[in-house]
């Protein structure tokens, strides 16, 4: 946990996610940082001060007590709050929104210590679905061409772009991989999804030569030249200091590679790679979409859905496919 003060009601519901739905610790963060802000908010509401004068500390007033007096019109406050003071759009409206109703149905239902929730009756904002961005198969070579062959850590880079690119995988699910996870002939490996749910993804031709280039520098501990002491020994992908890679150092060196393949000011990121691999996949390998929600790991095949929209072409040949396409007016 993050904070330096984490409410006892809020306390307990991050121990039931944690330990009871085994949720992930970044899903835990997430939850415990939306329900800083709620009741950041709440204080600043109920005292009349500006929301940056409420030190994080003062968190250590929400009991139970506070926690029940909680009414519908302090969360339509709060989403008021949200739009208006934290420019937040409706989909992070949404995911707010979505802990408050986590948190509120834990200790109406599991806790038993409210009788009310405040959060039943309000609906989650209208998402306004917009296709996702990804890059083409050029951008993509250029993205890989840009990794430095003179860099210490060119296998390392090389590889995690290569399984972004190919495998689809999020950025947690890369992070989280072990040596133990590979399959001894690297014909696949497997990754911890969102609600620890595990999935096998099986590596192309591209996905295991990186995964053994890397290896063979990655097993010695040594970076291009630069020897290293390895901590993590069960850890895939490592930093400079020999620890587990973290997520915001893979975030830096996708952006480092995308701006020095001229890509920095297109709004990709290492998320858009993900987008990338799935719409590859559904274009140019013609994926079915229901494989295609088995390799990303979604739970909903609705979500895998929006990658059958973002190819016009694919429109063209089904448009072009009717045999009635070449029938034309006849000319008397």
């Amino acid at each position: 946990m993050t904070l330096k003060i984490t409410p006892e009601p809020v306390r307990s519901f991050l121990t039931y996610k944690q330990v009871i739905q085994n949720c992930s610790k970044l899903t835990c963060e997430k939850y415990e940082h939306d329900l800083s802000l709620f009741f950041r908010f709440i204080i600043s509401k109920s005292e009349n001060r500006p929301f940056d004068d409420v030190d994080p500390l003062e968190l250590e007033k929400i009991d139970m007590d506070r926690v029940a007096s909680i009414r519908s019109e302090d969360i339509y406050a709060f989403l008021l709050f949200l739009a208006n003071e934290r420019d937040n759009g409706d989909s992070a409206r949404a995911r707010r929104l979505s802990t408050l109703r986590a948190f509120y149905k834990y200790h109406t239902q599991k806790s038993k210590t409210l009788t009310d929730n405040p959060v039943k009756d309000i609906d989650s904002p209208n998402i306004k679905h917009k296709l996702p961005r990804y890059l083409s198969i050029d951008e993509s070579l250029e993205l890989l061409n840009s990794v430095d062959k003179g860099s210490k850590t060119y296998a390392r880079d090389y590889c995690m772009l290569t399984l972004f690119l190919n495998c689809g995988m999020r950025l947690s699910e890369l992070v989280n991989i072990n040596l133990t996870d590979i399959k001894d002939d690297f014909s696949s490996l497997v990754v911890t999804g969102k609600g620890s749910k595990q999935r096998v993804i099986y590596l192309n031709t591209a996905c295991r030569d990186a995964v053994k280039n890397y290896l063979e520098v990655r097993t010695k501990g040594v970076y291009k030249d630069f020897q290293i002491n390895v901590k993590d020994k069960n850890a895939l992908f490592l930093s400079g200091n020999g620890t587990r890679i973290s997520g915001k150092t893979v975030q830096y060196t996708v952006k480092k590679h995308l701006r020095m393949a001229g890509l920095g000011n297109k709004g990709y990121s290492t998320h858009k790679l993900r987008h990338t691999a799935a719409t590859l996949m559904y274009e140019s390998g013609n994926v079915d979409v229901r494989a295609l929600k088995d390799i990303l790991g979604h739970e909903q095949l609705n979500t895998t859905q929006i990658y059958t929209h973002v190819s016009n072409e694919k429109l063209k040949e089904a448009m072009e496919a009717n045999p009635l396409s070449g029938v034309k007016q006849k000319n008397d």
